[in-house]
C-alpha cells in the first residue's frame, strides 16, 4: 500500500531522514513514533508530496508520489498537525471547497460530503462557523476533509494534540473505525494512545528506522528486564532463598527487611515474567510462608521508546 524506499532528506550538511525504508499494508492503523527532531514530520511531508526528497522514493499502491503525483495523491488523505481550516466558513462550506479542489462535482460531491459528515459525527455542527467549534470538533472537520475523495490511505499528524481526555477518547474511537476499511498512519507523542490504537508501530531515531513491529513483539525484543515486586511474610534471607531457586529468576534485591515481612525486587526476562511470578507463588505456597504481595511490571511502550531512541547507540 505505502512503500518508502531508501528515503533521504538533507538540509545542507544536516541529514533529517537517513536511508529510511518501510512498507505499510492495507486496512489497519499504524503508529509512527520518534523523539523531536527524529524526522517524523519531514517523512510525512515527503510521503504526502508536500516536500521533495534528496533521494529515494515513496509509492502509494504502486504510484510514485513525484513521478505520478496526481494518481498517488488521489489515494491519500492528510491531516497536518495544524488542521488547514478556514475559520470563517461552516464545516459544510469548507468541505464543499475541499471536495471541489479534489475534483468532486455534483451529486458525487454532495454524497461524499454527507458520508464524511456522518462518519466523523459532525452533523450537528455542519452549519456553525468553524471558529465557534471546540478543538475536538475542529479535528473532526480536519479528518473529514482528509476522507473526501475516498482515499485508500490516511496520514494523521498528531490528531489528538491539545484535546481534553474525553475528546481524545472520541478521536481515538474514530481513528479505530477508520482503520477497519483504510490504511491509517498516525504520528503521536501520547505513547499509550499509540499502544491502544495501533496494530503495528514504527519508531525512528536520527532519521533512521529503529523498530517496526507489533507492540507485543516489541516488548519481547526489549533488552531491559521485567520486574516482579514480592512482599513476603518472612525475613529477607528466607524469602530470597526461595525466590532465587525459581527457574527464570535473573537476580533479586532486598528493598526492605524485618523479621516479619520483607520486600524484594526480582529481575526476569520480559517474556518470562508471568511464568516466573507463578513459580514464585508456588514456591511460597509449598514452603508455608505467606505472600502478601506479588506485583508484575512489564515494559510498556514508553520503556521501549526510550531504549530504542536514547543516545547515538540506539540509532546505530
Amino acid at each position: 500500500m505505502l512503500q518508502v524506499e531508501h528515503l533521504t532528506k538533507c538540509y545542507g550538511t544536516v541529514t533529517a531522514v537517513d536511508d529510511l525504508s518501510f512498507e505499510i499494508g492495507e486496512g489497519s492503523v499504524y503508529g509512527f513514533l520518534g523523539p523531536n527532531g527524529a524526522g517524523k514530520s519531514t517523512t510525512m511531508n515527503i510521503m504526502t508530496g508536500c516536500l521533495s526528497a534528496t533521494s529515494g522514493s515513496v509509492k502509494i499502491s504502486g504510484y510514485d508520489v513525484y513521478e505520478s503525483p496526481r494518481e498517488a495523491k488521489r489515494l491519500l488523505g492528510y491531516l497536518p498537525e495544524q488542521p488547514p481550516l478556514y475559520l470563517g466558513e461552516t464545516p459544510l462550506e469548507y468541505l464543499r471547497f475541499v471536495g471541489e479542489a479534489k475534483g468532486l462535482r455534483g451529486g458525487e460531491l454532495r454524497r461524499q460530503i454527507e458520508d464524511v459528515i456522518e462518519e466523523t459525527r459532525i452533523g450537528d455542527m455542519r452549519s456553525r462557523r468553524i471558529s465557534a467549534l471546540s478543538k475536538g470538533y475542529r479535528q473532526r472537520v480536519g479528518i473529514a476533509q482528509a476522507l473526501l475523495g475516498s482515499p485508500e490511505a490516511i496520514i494523521l499528524d498528531e490528531p489528538t494534540v491539545g484535546l481534553d481526555p474525553l475528546q481524545i477518547v472520541e478521536i481515538r474511537e474514530l481513528i479505530a473505525s477508520l482503520g477497519k476499511s483504510r490504511t491509517v498512519l498516525i504520528s503521536s507523542h501520547i505513547l499509550s494512545e499509540v499502544q491502544n490504537m495501533c496494530s503495528k508501530i514504527l519508531i525512528i531515531a536520527h532519521g533512521r528506522l529503529v523498530a517496526f513491529d507489533e507492540p507485543a513483539k516489541l516488548e519481547e525484543r526489549l533488552s531491559s528486564p521485567g520486574e516482579i515486586t514480592v512482599t513476603a511474610e518472612t525475613d529477607a534471607a528466607a524469602a530470597k532463598s526461595l525466590i532465587d531457586g525459581v527457574e527464570g529468576v535473573k537476580s533479586s534485591a532486598v528493598e526492605s527487611d524485618t523479621p516479619e515481612r520483607s520486600v524484594l525486587t526480582v529481575s526476569v526476562g520480559q517474556r518470562d515474567v508471568y511464568e516466573v511470578s507463578k513459580g514464585i507463588f508456588l514456591a511460597f505456597a509449598h514452603s508455608g510462608f505467606a505472600l502478601s504481595g506479588l506485583a508484575v511490571k512489564k515494559a510498556n511502550l514508553e520503556d521501549i521508546f526510550l531504549e530504542l531512541t536514547e543516545g547515538e547507540e540506539a540509532a546505530e
